[in-house]
Order: structure tokens, then C-alpha cells, then sequence
């Protein structure tokens, strides 16, 4: 419903233009940053990464980049250098700082006052009528400051998805390369045993044509480096398939990809990590809950705002300036309208109880992410705990014991105490233990991540892992 009272009134326009430079003084404080908010958020990734955030906002900026990578890349790499490319290198990422930037631009736009509006009539007839009209929105302009500060807070926000966004694409990094070095791991084991099998395989055809070796251990012997020569090109697969993982998120391409990685995963720390209540470090430190907090922060300040402005929602003050002209004879007049209006339907009902609803929905949600988060901690921290353990049991017991079973198998056949499939079989276990420990070895290092993750917030746990290696585990018995 509107109410309008117009009075013929002089400097009625006067006054709605006061008003106008009052709402032209208040958003002068509004401005850009110099770093569209990347301070921020360089150097709180700085600090968790070793390496800051950088946004590419020119040509100079991406030649600066593209220098940087190549010159990481001319290093085998390592993990600590995938994250650095992915972070200059990622466009993604890039993509999420430019969020960033239109954040900060809907922070300007929100913090200004409302624009006044002007209209001009002209009416001709038996007279000449002409009016000015300046409109200005008065309630706006009285909750600019709340609005203002809202609008910051979202900024804020938005800083701190930016963070998040940052750690996810140096998790994912890290992820794929540990993937990738394993699976180019596997590979040259396997390359050396179908060596060895091929050596062994030539030799037994040769004591076939003598008629040293029968027919039946020759098949051994040929099976053997077929099943070698099978398990060898699936490795290779895979490794073609980590490696453009790897190269996806470090957003390489060309003649980048010649990059090298080293022959092997870094060995275990002599120590795994401990952690006094790793969900408490949780709860403090995830940067998605900090970002849901400062969200429901956002929406109690709307919310208040709602209850303020429940009973109007439009509040406009007009000047308006006439000259009529009869007879040649002109005559001004001035005066003031004002426009408002009241819901006088529900009251401001429905507007507050929405803002009360998407509030509690926000409280709700919040507390349920934190129990999340905590879950999150304790499982990361179980996968890391329970990886160390069996990447170690496997260093420390199963290869050994596998490389002395060797020894001793392949004494008992050279004294003829066993049989050639013995020998054969003590092969095959051989090789499918050091799959599995490289295996093992790659599923702490992504337990690794996934703990780090857990704990600073950079997405959710990896989905190789524990899964990966126990089904493995579970094929190959």
C-alpha cells in the first residue's frame, strides 16, 4: 500500500538534494583494494603450504608464472613443487580468485547508497507545465551502515572460500602426484622382474631343444613371463593414467609435460604423527567452518535487519519543483512528496519469519558440519595411523621374509631339494609383496594429505587410500 503527500512548499527540493549529498558522502568510503582481498589469503595459505597464493591479473603476472613453473619443472619434481605449479599453473584455481574479485566488486556495489532518481514533465495545452522531480530513498540511506557491514562480511566470506579453494588444489596436488611416482614405481619393479623372467624363460627354451629341462617346466617358465609381461602393461596403464591426473591438476600441457618424477616414493618418516585431540585442532583450525561461522554471523545481522524494517519497506522522499506558465505569466512552486509503504497484509510476517527460518536452518547446519568435522579428524587420523603401521609391517617383516624365502627357495632348487614350480611360486609371491608395499607405501603418503586435510580444511579424504590397498590385498588372496 502507498501513502503520498504532496506540499507546495519552497525548498522542499532543496532538502531531498541535501539528502542526496549526505548518501553521496557516505559512500565515498567505499573503494577497491589494492589486492582485490589476496593478502589475506596469501598469507594464510602461505604459512600451511610454504608457498602463497598468487592471482594472475596481467601479462606480466603470467609471464612471471610460466617462468616460475618452468624453471620447477626442470627439477625432477617433488611434492613440494606440485603444489607451487598447481598454485601459479591452475586455471581453476585462478578462476576461484576471480571470484574473489567479483565478491569484492558486490561489496562496493552493496556498501553505496541508492542512486537518486530525476524525472522531468513537460505538459503543453491552454498552459505550459513543467516539474522537476528528484527521488531519494530514505530508508535505504538510513540502513546503508547495517547493509555496509553485511556486505563486508561477505567479503570475508568469500576470502575464505578462496582459502579453502586454495588448500583443495594443493591437497589434490599432492594426491596425484603421490599416485602418479607410485604407479611409475610399480612399473620399474616389474620392468626388472619381466627382465629376469625373460632371461629365465630363454634359458629353459634352450634346455627344451637339449632336452635338459621338459616340456612341462618350460610352460612354467614361458607362463611365468607371460604373467609378467600382463601385469607389467597394466602398470604401465596406470601410470599413463596417474600421470595425466598429475598433469590436469598442475594444468600442464605441450612440451610441460616433459617433466621427470623421481623412480621412487620418499621412505616413511622414522615416526609417525601424533596429535594431543586432533578434533579439537580440527574444530579450531578448518577454514570451511570458520567460513560457516562467519556466515551465520551474516545472517543474524540480516535477520536484525529484517525485524527493523518489518513494518516498511519503501521509504522515499521526493523534491519536486514546478513552473506553470499562463497568460505569459509564470509561476513557480516547490514542494516535498513522500512515498511509503506498509504491508498491511501480513505485517512484515512472512519477511521476518523467512529470515528466522534460513537463520536456524544456518545454526542447524552448522552444528552438523562440525560434527562432520570432527568425524572427518578422527577417521584421517585412524587411515593415517593404520597406514604407517602396515606400509611399515610391510619394510619392516613381509619383504624381508619374502627375500628370504627367495634365497632359501632358490638354494633348495639348486640343490635339487625343490621343484621348479616351487621356485616359481616363491616368484610370484615375491613380486605381488613388492607391489603391495609400493602400494602401502602410496597409501600413507595420501593418508598424509588426507589427515592435513582434515585438519586445516582443503576438501574431503582422498578416494584411494585404505579402500585401494584392501582391495588389493583382497584380490591377490
Amino acid at each position: 500500500m502507498h501513502g503520498g503527500k504532496r506540499m507546495a512548499r519552497r525548498g522542499g527540493a532543496g532538502s531531498v538534494l541535501s539528502i542526496a549529498a549526505a548518501g553521496l558522502a557516505l559512500g565515498g568510503c567505499a573503494h577497491f583494494s589494492k589486492d582485490g582481498g589476496m593478502a589475506l589469503v596469501a598469507d594464510q595459505t602461505g604459512s600451511v603450504l610454504g608457498a602463497p597464493a598468487v592471482k594472475i591479473s596481467s601479462e606480466a603476472d603470467a609471464a612471471s608464472a610460466r617462468a616460475r613453473v618452468r624453471s620447477l619443472l626442470a627439477k625432477p619434481l617433488t611434492a613440494d613443487a606440485a603444489v607451487k605449479v598447481a598454485l601459479l599453473n591452475n586455471r581453476a584455481l585462478q578462476a576461484a580468485y576471480n571470484d574473489l574479485g567479483v565478491s569484492e566488486a558486490d561489496m562496493i556495489e552493496a556498501s553505496l547508497p541508492p542512486a537518486p532518481s530525476f524525472s522531468f514533465t513537460h505538459l503543453t495545452g491552454a498552459e505550459l507545465e513543467i516539474e522537476r522531480q528528484i527521488t531519494q530513498n530514505i530508508l535505504a540511506l538510513l540502513t546503508l551502515p547495517r547493509r555496509r557491514e553485511i556486505a563486508q562480511d561477505k567479503f570475508k566470506i568469500a576470502q575464505a572460500h578462496a582459502i579453502e579453494a586454495t588448500l583443495a588444489t594443493a591437497a589434490e596436488a599432492r594426491r596425484a602426484y603421490y599416485r602418479a611416482v607410485a604407479a611409475a614405481e610399480s612399473v620399474k619393479f616389474l620392468e626388472q622382474s619381466r627382465t629376469s623372467a625373460e632371461a629365465v624363460s630363454e634359458l629353459a627354451k634352450k634346455l627344451g631343444e637339449t632336452g635338459a629341462m621338459t616340456k612341462l617346466d618350460q610352460a612354467r617358465e614361458h607362463a611365468f613371463y607371460a604373467e609378467v609381461s600382463g601385469q607389467l602393461a597394466v602398470a604401465r596403464l596406470k601410470q599413463r593414467g596417474e600421470r595425466e591426473k598429475l598433469n590436469r591438476v598442475l594444468g600442464l600441457w605441450g612440451a610441460e609435460l616433459a617433466y621427470r618424477l623421481p623412480d621412487k616414493l620418499r621412505p616413511l618418516p622414522a615416526k609417525p604423527r601424533t596429535t594431543a585431540d586432533v578434533e579439537t585442532e580440527a574444530v579450531v583450525s578448518r577454514i570451511d567452518l570458520q567460513a560457516s561461522r562467519m556466515e551465520l554471523a551474516a545472517l543474524a545481522k540480516e535477520n536484525g535487519l529484517a525485524h527493523a524494517t518489518r513494518f516498511i519497506d519503501v521509504l522515499e522522499a521526493s523534491g519536486v519543483s514546478r513552473n506553470e506558465i499562463k497568460s505569459g505569466e509564470r509561476t513557480p512552486r516547490d514542494g516535498y512528496q513522500l512515498n511509503f509503504e506498509i504491508p498491511i497484509y501480513d505485517f512484515g510476517e512472512v519477511k521476518t519469519k523467512r529470515a528466522e527460518e534460513t537463520y536456524l536452518r544456518a545454526v542447524n547446519m552448522l552444528v552438523d558440519k562440525a560434527v562432520n568435522v570432527r568425524a572427518d579428524a578422527r577417521q584421517a587420523y585412524q587411515a593415517y595411523r593404520g597406514a604407517y603401521d602396515i606400509a611399515r609391517y610391510y619394510n619392516k617383516t613381509i619383504l624381508p621374509l619374502r627375500e628370504t624365502i627367495s634365497e632359501q627357495t632358490l638354494l633348495n632348487y639348486n640343490g635339487m631339494l625343490s621343484d621348479l614350480f616351487g621356485l616359481l611360486t616363491d616368484a610370484r609371491d615375491r613380486i605381488n609383496a613388492n607391489v603391495q608395499a609400493i602400494d602401502a607405501k602410496r597409501d600413507f603418503w595420501l593418508a598424509d594429505v588426507d589427515l592435513q586435510a582434515a585438519i586445516i580444511g582443503a576438501g574431503g579424504l582422498s578416494a584411494g587410500g585404505m579402500g585401494q590397498m584392501q582391495q588389493a590385498t583382497a584380490q591377490n588372496n
